[in-house]
């Protein structure tokens, strides 16, 4: 074999290794400590106010930079944040392949599995619906209904329009950003109209950011949520609304859970 062969050869695989990449450990994104929190398979969750600052956010580059962007153009007043660990099915503990990374993907671009989903809601002291209706649109002018998107392969970059009617913020459009990478997934939702508690103008539009990351980790997935919004403040709003997001954000776990569940034993 040829010096230069040899070189081409490890070039190649070395190529190889960065297009199917490799998971970083659960430690090496969010240390031992939040490992040991975590065990009990319940999410962490923390809510901040005034001048937040992210606590629980894993150590991922790309993630850092969209939190980053997210909070200098909000500036928010409320920032809520969940870790979550979810442990793969027994078939599927390694790092994850591309055709489960697809499913997922597709899986969470699913905006009509919304619709249904429930939270404890606090000041009804009961579970209730989270959005009543949940449905992909063509744009917020038009807003024509569209079944969810599929990809074979995933884009690295996906903007989508919604529509969804929440119980408690009224009937809104969001813009959904997706992003794909090889050991990632991460969406972002913005308000593109104001939420509403009755006839008070609580987030106005292009003030919230939702941020949710599936991060491979092995045998687990890493499930990271943060909200965060310039809110009105009004005596008790910000800890109704504080409280409301991170209720919100266990509905979407568990709606991510159900959905990786059928992702992954395909």
């Amino acid at each position: 074999m040829s010096l230069r062969f040899k070189y081409f050869l490890s070039i190649m695989l070395f190529l190889a290794a960065a297009v199917t990449g490799s998971s970083a450990s659960l430690e090496e994104l969010i240390g031992a400590g939040r490992i040991t929190e975590l065990s009990a398979a319940n999410p962490i969750t923390e809510v901040q106010f005034r001048d937040p600052r992210p606590q629980l956010m894993p150590r991922d580059e790309r993630l850092r930079r969209l939190i980053n962007d997210a909070t200098e153009a909000l500036e928010p007043t409320l920032f809520v944040e969940s870790l979550y660990r979810y442990k793969k099915p027994a078939a599927s503990q390694k790092t994850w392949t591309e055709a489960e990374r697809n499913a997922l993907y597709n899986a969470t671009l699913a905006i009509s599995s919304l619709q249904g989903i429930e939270y404890f809601s606090v000041s009804r002291n009961r579970m209730h619906t989270f959005y009543e209706t949940s449905t992909v649109i063509d744009g917020p002018d038009t807003k024509r209904p569209r079944p969810d998107p599929v990809y074979t392969t995933p884009p690295k970059e996906l903007l989508i329009y919604a529509r969804q009617k929440d119980l408690t913020f009224g009937d809104n459009i969001y813009q959904y950003t997706y992003y794909a990478y090889p050991d990632s997934l991460i969406f972002i939702q913005e308000n593109l109209s104001s939420m509403s508690v009755g006839p008070i103008a609580v987030v106005r539009k292009n003030r919230l950011r939702s941020v949710v990351a599936v991060i491979d980790a092995g045998d687990s997935l890493l499930v990271y949520v943060a909200s965060m919004a310039k809110a009105a403040s009004f005596p008790g709003m910000n800890e109704r609304v504080g409280r409301s997001f991170s209720n919100r954000a266990e509905a979407i776990l568990s709606w991510f859970s159900k959905r990786a569940d059928n992702a992954l034993s395909m």
